[in-house]
């Protein structure tokens, strides 16, 4: 079948309804040549996600796309608390992502598209991966002329430990209580290794400065205020330092934690219909190389995990939910607390 190409009109809306009570960061909206229209709620940045919105308007010209940008903690906000109206809910945080399937948010979906996947890509037939990225350490180039630039956990623990009045104040973390991504990837770090303390320990007595995103971390590292990030998400700093010398990504020896982008369909949906379109196109990203240089989005591929002797999927399923248990998530963050901010 051929399709007319029409050109995506993005308009920038500066709030949505002021009804809502969920934070927004951004909102646009993709106008396609109709009436029909897919409500996104995502934790994805608009420079990352145009690609694939274009990409899938010139299959489906008619679709409006309404793209809504926020946090993840946000996003668990708008459909666990509000109940707010979207057709697709697009995050970087597994488990809340499947605490919303395993506590009855989320509608079932199924078709050859999904059933493609594997079984480690998929929970229920709710919960759907269409990426897998890499938890990364950002470095400065400058801050490592004199020095081996770590690549491992250990390594950096030794080198911090060495260098303390080099990195003081110089080093850049996720604010686990903020942010989702943040918290997934600590948790993970936690059950991997038990050096994951150690160096939040060591990151804390040299007054780590915290984050609640991947993108001001790298764009600090970028601009010299921070010597290194710590478990950057590696599609950011891919697109992000593409362009940026002086800059380097490196993926730990030791482990590399490796997230899933996930996408589901809330009970809220509107257009389930078109929802399920776009998890077919994104289930599909693994067949679109283009859209793989557009948007540094790593696509679903098993093979190029199993190359890689260090990767370590965050596999969905219920085992995500331990750490979102109300009594086992105050302990950790209390144990974060005292590491990181020591007085």
């Amino acid at each position: 079948m051929r399709f007319v190409n029409f050109s995506s009109v993005l308009v920038y809306c500066m709030s949505l309804q002021a009804a809502l009570g969920f934070e927004v960061e951004e909102h646009y909206v993709h106008q396609g040549a109709g009436a029909n229209t897919l409500r996104i709620i995502s934790t994805a940045d608009a420079e990352v996600f145009n690609p694939i919105i274009e990409a899938f308007q010139t299959q489906y010209p008619s679709m409006t796309i309404d793209y809504t940008i926020a946090s993840s903690t946000q996003l668990m906000q708008a459909l666990f608390e509000e109940g707010a109206e979207f057709d697709l809910a697009i995050s970087s945080a597994m488990d809340l992502q499947t605490k919303l399937a395993n506590d009855g948010f989320v509608q079932t979906y199924r078709s050859e598209a999904t059933d493609i996947l594997p079984k480690w890509a998929k929970w229920r037939n709710q919960v759907f991966a269409f990426t897998q990225e890499p938890a990364v350490l950002v470095v400065s180039e400058d801050e490592f002329l004199d020095r081996p630039i770590p690549t491992t956990r250990e390594d950096l623990i030794t080198m911090l430990r060495d260098n303390q009045e080099a990195f003081s104040g110089r080093i850049g973390t996720y604010d686990v209580r903020k942010s989702g991504a943040g918290y997934l990837f600590a948790t993970q770090d936690s059950r991997n290794t038990d050096s994951y303390w150690r160096l939040t320990e060591v990151m804390g007595r040299l007054n780590a400065r915290l984050y609640r995103g991947s993108h001001e971390m790298i764009a600090d590292v970028a601009a010299g205020r921070l010597a290194l990030a710590y478990n950057v998400v590696g599609s950011y700093a891919q697109s992000q330092l593409a362009d940026t010398p002086g800059i380097r990504i490196i993926e730990f020896d030791d482990y590399l934690s490796v997230m899933l982008r996930t996408a589901l369909i809330p009970n809220t949906a509107k257009n389930p219909e078109g929802a399920g379109d776009m998890i077919d196109f994104l289930a599909s990203l693994n067949m679109r190389a283009d859209l793989t240089l557009k948007t540094n989005l790593p696509p679903i591929n098993a093979q190029s995990l199993e190359d890689n002797s260090a990767a370590r999927v965050i596999r969905l399923g219920p085992g995500l939910l331990v750490f979102l248990d109300h009594m086992t998530k105050e302990t950790f963050l209390r144990s974060w607390e005292n590491s990181i901010e020591q007085k």
